[in-house]
């Protein structure tokens, strides 16, 4: 039997809602940042762990088995988030996961007038230019701006931020490659004349 695309999405805009009004409920704002970044892990783990997937998806297990799995597995979480992840497994619904996920930041915007924009530079920033982000990002997506810092150090230098799903990359190396198109195209384009 097909499945209305418009039951789905509410199922998803529901389980996200759940999880953002209980998690704000119990633990406030702090929780809810939080448990965004757990359930940004725990979407990664289900993607990289086939056998966990198929476990908790698998109607051969009885409803409340895949919610056994899933509260072992993920114990350390925060229990409004193990408890919504059990009841997406007893549902037969946990390839809905990512959508969730997605559905909730969405959701912490809205509700909370608040966005998380990741910031991943090659070191840690300085109080100065967290401030000039912070006050940048605000002006620019008229909400209040939550960063949440990240290192990697195979990064030239530069700076990539993510916010609402959409990347801002001012990374040497992408500076480099932008500037290597641009030369190619202007070296290819001159050879035609």
């Amino acid at each position: 039997m097909p499945i209305n695309r418009q039951i789905v999405k509410e199922q998803v805009a529901t389980y996200a809602a759940v999880l953002l009004d209980g998690v704000y409920e119990a633990g406030g704002q702090n929780d809810v940042l939080e448990v965004r970044d757990q359930l940004e892990s725990i979407v990664r783990i289900m993607r990289s762990n086939m056998d966990l997937a198929s476990a908790i998806g698998d109607s051969s297990y009885t409803a409340e088995q895949r919610a056994e799995v899933v509260r072992g597995v993920f114990a350390t979480a925060n229990p409004v988030l193990v408890d919504v992840l059990a009841v997406m497994a007893e549902r037969g619904d946990t390839d809905l996961l990512p959508r969730v996920s997605e559905a909730y930041g969405q959701q912490l915007e809205a509700k909370l007038n608040m966005t998380v924009v990741d910031v991943t530079t090659v070191v840690e920033l300085d109080d100065h230019l967290r401030e000039v982000i912070v006050r940048k990002a605000e002006t620019d997506l008229g909400t209040k701006v939550v960063l949440r810092e990240h290192i990697d150090p195979s990064l030239l230098g530069g700076i990539l931020m993510n916010a609402n799903g959409k990347r801002i990359d001012a990374s040497i190396l992408t500076q480099l490659e932008n500037a290597r198109t641009v030369l190619k195209d202007t070296t290819d384009g001159g050879e035609r004349s």
